[in-house]
């Protein structure tokens, strides 16, 4: 049976083989990956490390990347890089005044007047002066511990711990610092090596300083990192 060449009339046993388009090889291309953006932000992080380094000892004026210590304010994704208090040569004075508190009932045979004190008078004056110097030594202590300023991977922070019925809490941005200075004035603090660290800012607290704390110049260039970082966060629209 002839078989007719006109589609139209295809005859029933007829088998209609469609042609299997032919198949296109696309040109390979080679898309070079962007770097991640967590890469630029370890960059600044190793750089900070560097500058830092490592403190173990948690009573240390300058502790660096600190793994017991928190405050309530924190963030949960907030990441605390260095806790500052005041030299420990700021210490001296009221060391000093402890000491002499502490020897000062050994004093008590030279007083005549007090001297003709029945003993439990005076025992009880000598418990009672040691009770007050106690607590002097405490609260003094307390205030240089808790007397503490902050620098997070986000913001700075002051917290002013002056007794325990009286603290203050002072933050601003790392973006709204707008410029850094810092002062070292007198022999101790030259041979030493504290001072006195200003940060300007455009925030509600338009300065907050880093009182008489170790290491300015390293403050100084950790806050730098930050903000360049803070920098480079805002360009990419990665700011949180």
């Amino acid at each position: 049976m002839s078989r007719s060449s006109n589609l139209d009339n295809v005859a029933p046993d007829d088998i209609i083989v469609t042609p299997k388009p032919k198949s296109i090889n696309p040109t390979k291309t080679t898309i070079s990956p962007t770097p991640p953006s967590s890469s630029v932000n370890s960059a600044y992080r190793q750089k900070i490390n560097e500058i830092l380094g490592h403190t173990k000892h948690p009573f240390s004026a300058f502790l660096a990347h600190p793994k017991v210590f928190s405050f309530k304010e924190k963030d949960d994704q907030e990441v605390i890089l260095l806790v500052l208090r005041q030299h420990w040569f700021t210490n001296v004075g009221w060391i000093v005044i402890a000491v002499l508190m502490a020897l000062a009932p050994l004093l008590l045979r030279f007083i005549p007047l007090l001297a003709s004190f029945p003993l439990n008078y005076q025992f009880i004056s000598v418990l009672f002066w040691y009770l007050i110097t106690i607590t002097f030594i405490f609260e003094r202590f307390l205030s240089w511990y808790f007397n503490v300023y902050i620098i997070t991977d986000e913001r700075v922070v002051d917290i002013d711990f002056n007794n325990l019925l009286d603290k203050k809490f002072s933050e601003a941005k790392i973006s709204m610092i707008q410029d850094i200075t810092s002062r070292v004035s007198g022999l101790s603090q030259t041979i030493l090596n504290y001072g006195t660290v200003y940060i300007q800012t455009a925030s509600e607290v338009p300065e907050i300083q880093f009182e008489k704390v170790p290491n300015p110049e390293k403050v100084i260039l950790v806050l730098q990192q930050l903000r360049q970082e803070e920098e480079q966060e805002a360009l990419e629209g990665r700011v949180r």
